[in-house]
Parts: C-alpha cells; sequence; structure tokens
C-alpha cells in the first residue's frame, strides 16, 4: 500500500472518505455547505473536515475556491476519483437472465449508463425476483433489476429496508404479457390447469389477477424451460406470461389472448417497467447512484439493441 492511501486510513482520511459520498453528485460552480455542516452531518470537528477537504483536493478529487462573504464554491471535481476514495467499491447489480432481447437490450444500457457516470460496475444474473432480493437483503448484491410491480410489493413487505432507485418506465422490463393457451384447450374448460412459476412474483401474482374468482383452477408448478413439455404432454393448458420469453419458445402452436379487465391491464402497464432497488443502509450511495445515471442512456441502448442496431455488450 502506497503512502497516499495510508492517509486516507487515519481519522482525516476516514472523514474525507464519508465526505466523497456527499461530494459525489455536487455540480460545478456551486457552494458548498459550511464547515460546521459538514462537521455535523459527519459527526466530526471543524478542523477534520477542513483536513478531509484538503486531502480531497490533494488527491485531485475536487477543485474549490474560497469566495469571501458567499462562501466556499466547488470549482471542479472528478467523480470516478470521488467514487474510489469514497469506498463504495464496484457496484454489484442482479439481474434476470439475459434470455430475451429486451434484458440483453438492458444490460447493455445499464452498463453503458454507470461506465459514463464514473462508477464501477457489475452484473450477476440470478432467476427470480424474490432470490435476487434475497440476495440485496443479504449483502450479496447492492442493486437489483426487476419489475415495479414486483418492487413496489417487495418494499411494502420490507419497510426501511429496501428503497427505490428508479423506474425506467414502460416496455422496459417486458413487452407484454398475454394469456398462452394450449392448442386444443379451452379457457372455459372447469378445472383449467395454469402453469405458474414458483420463482416469478410478477408472473404469481398477474396470474392469480388473470383467473381472479375462479376456484376451479388447478395450479400447476413450472418455471419458462418446463413450459413447452407441460404443454406438450398436456399436462397444463394455459398459463400468464412474458411474451418476450415465449414467443418462437414454446414450438408449438398455442393462442395468445390478452389478459383482460382494466385492473389486469393496470398491472401489467406497471410489470412492464424495470425498477432499480437497492438497501437503504446504504442511503448516501443510493443516491448517488439516483442522481448520477442517465436514464434515458438505459432506454436509448436498450431500444437500438431491441432494434438490431447495437450488438448487446454487457
Amino acid at each position: 500500500m502506497n503512502g497516499f492511501d495510508e492517509r486516507f486510513l487515519t481519522r482525516n482520511g476516514l472523514a474525507a472518505r464519508r465526505l466523497a459520498v456527499l461530494l459525489l453528485n455536487r455540480e460545478p460552480d456551486t457552494r458548498l455547505p459550511r464547515v460546521r455542516d459538514f462537521a455535523e452531518e459527519l459527526g466530526c470537528g471543524n478542523g477534520t473536515v477542513q483536513a478531509a477537504l484538503r486531502l480531497l483536493e490533494e488527491s485531485g478529487a475536487i477543485e474549490t475556491a474560497a469566495r469571501g462573504h458567499l462562501g466556499t464554491f466547488l470549482v471542479r471535481s472528478e467523480r470516478s476519483v470521488l467514487w474510489r476514495l469514497s469506498g463504495l467499491g464496484t457496484l454489484l447489480a442482479a439481474m434476470p437472465l439475459p434470455y430475451s432481447r429486451r434484458y440483453e437490450g438492458l444490460a447493455t444500457g445499464l452498463r453503458a449508463a454507470f461506465e459514463e457516470a464514473g462508477t464501477p460496475f457489475a452484473i450477476t444474473f440470478m432467476r427470480g425476483a424474490g432470490a435476487r432480493t434475497t440476495a440485496l437483503l443479504e449483502g450479496k448484491a447492492d442493486l437489483v433489476v426487476l419489475s415495479r410491480f414486483a418492487a413496489d410489493r417487495l418494499i411494502e413487505e420490507h419497510p426501511g429496508r429496501i428503497a427505490l432507485v428508479a423506474d425506467l418506465g414502460p416496455a422496459t422490463y417486458v413487452g407484454a404479457h398475454g394469456l398462452l393457451l394450449r392448442e386444443g384447450a379451452s379457457l372455459d374448460a372447469p378445472g383449467l390447469r395454469v402453469a405458474v412459476d414458483p420463482t416469478s412474483e410478477d408472473q404469481r401474482m398477474l396470474a392469480e389477477r388473470a383467473f381472479a374468482g375462479r376456484s376451479d383452477i388447478e395450479w400447476v408448478e413450472s418455471s419458462y424451460m418446463q413450459l413447452r413439455d407441460l404443454f406438450a404432454q398436456k399436462l397444463a393448458d394455459a398459463t400468464v406470461w412474458n411474451l418476450d420469453e415465449v414467443q418462437g419458445r414454446t414450438g408449438m402452436g398455442g393462442e395468445v389472448l390478452p389478459l383482460g379487465d382494466e385492473v389486469t391491464r393496470d398491472l401489467s402497464l406497471r410489470n412492464s417497467s424495470a425498477a432499480i432497488i437497492g438497501r437503504t443502509e446504504g442511503a448516501k450511495a443510493l443516491a448517488a447512484v439516483r442522481d448520477a445515471v442517465d436514464l434515458s442512456t438505459v432506454t436509448a441502448l436498450q431500444a437500438e439493441v431491441l432494434r438490431g442496431e447495437r450488438v448487446p455488450s454487457y
């Protein structure tokens, strides 16, 4: 470890790391809070804050200028240096498996947007929103990508532990959901066997809403990969599914039907939006991510991948 790094392990250095988080998204030519305000937020003395600011300046992370009674202004900042010194490290995002072009485009856009923001970023792929959220809560992932529909439910289920970082808007997570009916099956038949993936919060909730009021439904646990075999062997009659995943992959002639009533369509709309969630214990880091990542970059690159104008890269 070199001498420069060792300075950031002192009391003043540790304060500088925490101060770096606060300065991550400060725009150039804006007035900084007073030293005593920083000291109060960081829980340290004025002298420690002044020393921390000097360390950040000497490291090339920031440049400040005193303007008399107007206060101290941030002239320039290097976000990548601030991020490195903050100790936030590489952000690991857990995403669904990239088995649709839409997910590939989403991963491509997220990686590019984080790189643009100067934030180290990596992706791990995990099947099931519940599994990804467990990884988040256990500290094995920093961010989770899932539908806004699932995000709202999980935030409600874990109050004070999970927070919304971003909502990317309709059709960024899935294009649409629909009812898949096996060839030869009738939607009105009593005892309809409906395939449900227990790892997919979105699909399970949509299926329950789509068949609400029917007490004769037989639920058949199934994964996306088992769907073709279940239909071929006539072990399931219908399902609600992400059409991005199913179209062209089931290898059978079934029928795709709309989801139905207004409530279900509203749920489907929220389900189509990609959301990013994180742990509330890292509120400062979440704010830094929220302010730094350009969501328009994500959606623009995703659209290019969907149109075949860009090769997925993640």
